[in-house]
């Protein structure tokens, strides 16, 4: 049976679109430890021009999750997939971006949860953790270094590609926005998402730990190691994989399931 899209409103009445997937019980394993039964959920915060299901729950994240014994929880990012999408760049400021991840856990009724986060959505959970940190046990930083993908871009290059169709001069812009295009997403609403959190922050208190992990061949974490030395965070760099494939990765959910079992 399909897990079902409930909703959480935001404090401007935005609302945004999320999924819970409690534990399967095996009944052949033993009861598992008082340690392991105390672990909070796992939030999956996914990344630009996507969404929960494709990010997390095809590549065998949740799946993953589920087999270490981990609920998740699942949440579309306002602009994408089941969530409302504004289409006015003040709506996706970092500080609302974040109020939505506390508004989904209060719709919840979880006081604190982990969390796996991939590219822009490492902006979203930095916002959280910055208002929140009593939230937040820990983090894994994938796909994301110090520098904001978007505050790179010629905005009006992204004009060109999201409301006319035209090529960009910026050949990387075609290339994430396309696949978005052509998947149907609200090309104004991405457009607002681009100008909302250009230039975000990547920055977690140093009271909470933090694994940064990322593709040996993707360019958009450049500087990343640099970044896990500066905050005396673990780096795990996945071998032969670009932004996109180092989400399939065994490695990468191997690492970071190994991490959030910690106490």
């Amino acid at each position: 049976m399909p897990t079902p899209t409930l909703h959480a409103e935001a404090p401007d009445g935005v609302l945004i679109g999320y999924r819970v997937h409690a534990a399967s019980v095996d009944p052949s394993v033993e009861a598992r430890s008082e340690t392991d039964a105390a672990l909070p959920p796992v939030l999956l915060v996914h990344g630009f021009a996507s969404d929960a299901a494709i990010t997390w729950e095809t590549t065998g994240w949740v799946r993953a999750l589920d087999d270490a014994g981990r609920s998740t929880i699942t949440v579309d990012l306002r602009g994408h997939g089941s969530s409302d999408k504004p289409v006015n760049p003040e709506s996706y400021a970092p500080e609302l971006l974040g109020a939505d991840l506390v508004a989904v856990l209060d719709s919840v009724g979880v006081e604190a949860v982990d969390i796996v986060a991939y590219s822009m959505g490492n902006r979203v959970v930095s916002a959280l953790a910055t208002s929140a940190a009593e939230r937040v046990r820990r983090v894994v930083v994938g796909g994301a270094g110090p520098n904001e993908l978007f505050a790179s871009w010629a905005i009006d290059d992204a004009r060109a590609v999201l409301l006319r169709d035209e090529a960009p001069r910026d050949p990387v812009i075609e290339q994430v926005l396309r696949p978005a295009i052509e998947s149907g997403a609200d090309r104004e609403a991405l457009l607002a998402v681009i100008e909302g959190v250009s230039g975000a922050p990547l920055s977690i208190p140093g009271g909470i730990p933090v694994l940064f992990v990322a593709g040996e061949n993707d360019p958009v974490p450049a500087g990343v190691q640099e970044l896990a030395r500066e905050w005396g965070a673990d780096f795990v760099s996945v071998p032969g994989r670009d932004h996109v494939s180092t989400l399939t990765s065994r490695a990468f959910k191997a690492a970071a399931i190994a991490f959030l079992a910690e106490a």
